[in-house]
């Protein structure tokens, strides 16, 4: 579990396919603190952390998650957002995030404005996801207020130092971001989708 309150900017340093899978190594401050088999949030997607050598850690990512998400897109050199697990007892000072990427979406504009900057994302209707005015989403694992929503598109403002402390500064219109909905919502809709409310 997580919060979406993104520690570090991690550096991709090595990408490895074995078959289906894609082993990540990932240079971070936070690596000294890291275990074997713990749980580290990358860009929204929790991974296992399978080796560690100094400065370095490496996670895998299976097909499915490849094919559901945009670690399959990086590259070598590129930063992603970085959150390790949630301490029980800790304050969730975003919201709950569990770190299972439902789908991804697509960045259509960049606007600066009077001290943040608008981002707007769409995303396809095929899994019937849904945001909600001043709702929770989280974007390659960062969790926002949800602004100008609709049916398959939203926005979201940044402050300037979550713009500089995440993969925000890198994105441009057409970059693809892993999107986690609300989980409170999710249920919602599944259960009204099933006719049990």
């Amino acid at each position: 579990m997580f919060t979406g309150i993104v520690e570090e900017l991690g550096k991709v340093i090595s990408l490895e396919k074995e078959q289906d899978n894609l082993h990540i190594t990932v240079a971070a401050q936070m690596t000294k603190e890291l275990k074997i088999d713990q749980s580290v949030s990358h860009n929204g997607v929790c991974l296992t952390v399978v080796n560690i050598d100094k400065d370095n850690y490496t996670v895998t990512a299976i097909k499915e998650t490849l094919d559901k998400t945009n670690l399959g897109t990086l590259e070598v050199g590129e930063h992603i957002n970085l959150e390790r697990a949630m301490i029980l007892g800790a304050r969730l000072d975003g919201h709950i995030v569990q770190g299972h990427v439902d789908q991804t979406g697509t960045c259509t504009a960049i606007e600066s404005q009077n001290g943040s900057t608008l981002f707007t994302f769409e995303y396809a209707d095929t899994y019937k996801n849904i945001t909600i005015e001043k709702g929770s989403i989280t974007v390659n694992g960062t969790s926002l207020t949800v602004i100008n929503a609709s049916k398959t598109q939203f926005s979201v403002a940044i402050i300037p130092y979550t713009y500089e402390h995440t993969c925000f500064k890198n994105f441009k219109v057409g970059s693809k971001v892993n999107l986690e909905f609300d989980v409170v919502g999710k249920y919602i809709a599944q259960l009204n989708a099933y006719k049990y409310v």
